[in-house]
C-alpha cells in the first residue's frame, strides 16, 4: 500500500500526482491518498477514466475537519 499526502500540494498538481502514483502501482495494490476536502470528485474522475480502478473497494474517512484518508485500489 502507497501512502501519498497530498495537503501541501498546490490544488492545480494533486490530481497528476494521483494519478501518476496510482499508475505506478501494481495490480492488487492501492493507494492512500490524504487530503484536505472531501474527495467525491476524485473519486469520480477516476470511476470514469481509470479502467484500473476498483471502484467497488474505494473506502474514505474523515479524520478532522481537513484530513480526509481515501483508499483507491488498483484491479
Amino acid at each position: 500500500m502507497d501512502r501519498l499526502d497530498v495537503r501541501d500540494l498546490p490544488p492545480a498538481q494533486r490530481h497528476d500526482r494521483i494519478h501518476d502514483a496510482f499508475e505506478a502501482l501494481d495490480a492488487g495494490e492501492t493507494l492512500v491518498v490524504v487530503n484536505d476536502h472531501d474527495p467525491s470528485p476524485l473519486y469520480y474522475e477516476f470511476e470514469a477514466e481509470v479502467d484500473t480502478f476498483d471502484g467497488d473497494g474505494y473506502r474514505v474517512e474523515k479524520e478532522g475537519d481537513d484530513r480526509f484518508v481515501a483508499s483507491f485500489p488498483k484491479r
